[in-house]
């Protein structure tokens, strides 16, 4: 009885070792993941002037009060209406979505089984897949100075809701 016990003991240690192992590669494949680039700016909101204190999503064609976060669909991207820190207070949308694509190159092509166009964000934004030693180049785009930004502001920073 003692040895069937034993024998039990063992294969359920090889069991949590092997469900541990398995965590460990989920939490891997969940860094690598969260390697995918992700771009924020900040604009003006729109909005409707039946609607003021409000921000105007365009892709649902609805007003969203401020603090609240919607998708971009068909795009791949999210929204949030916040409110700025300005006097007098405006209304801002902080976008959320892929960024531009990688300069063409002939050595990456898109991921077609990790690319999921339909996925909520950041879900949705392409995978690509290049030979050993490629990496991908983005584009480089300048940064507004303060005086130049009064329309819209590149950041990464989130704005204070």
């Amino acid at each position: 009885m003692k040895a069937h016990f034993s024998f039990l003991f063992v294969v359920l240690a090889l069991c949590a070792l092997a469900r541990a192992e398995d965590k460990k590669e989920e939490v891997v494949d969940s860094k690598d993941e969260a390697k995918a680039k992700t771009y924020q700016r900040i604009i003006p909101a729109d909005v409707l002037r039946d609607f003021p204190g409000m921000c105007f999503a365009s892709t649902r064609c609805a007003t969203v009060e401020p603090g609240r976060t919607w998708e971009l669909a068909p795009f791949c991207g999210r929204s949030t209406c916040v409110v700025s820190e300005d006097q007098p207070p405006r209304l801002l949308e902080l976008v959320e979505d892929c960024g531009p694509l990688p300069v063409p190159n002939p050595k990456c092509k898109v991921d077609a089984e990790k690319t999921n166009k339909t996925a909520p964000f950041p879900a949705c934004c392409p995978t690509f897949v290049c030979e050993d030693g490629v990496k991908l180049e983005y584009p480089e785009f300048p940064t507004p100075a303060p005086a130049e930004a009064g329309a819209a502001t590149s950041s990464t920073e989130k704005p204070k809701a």
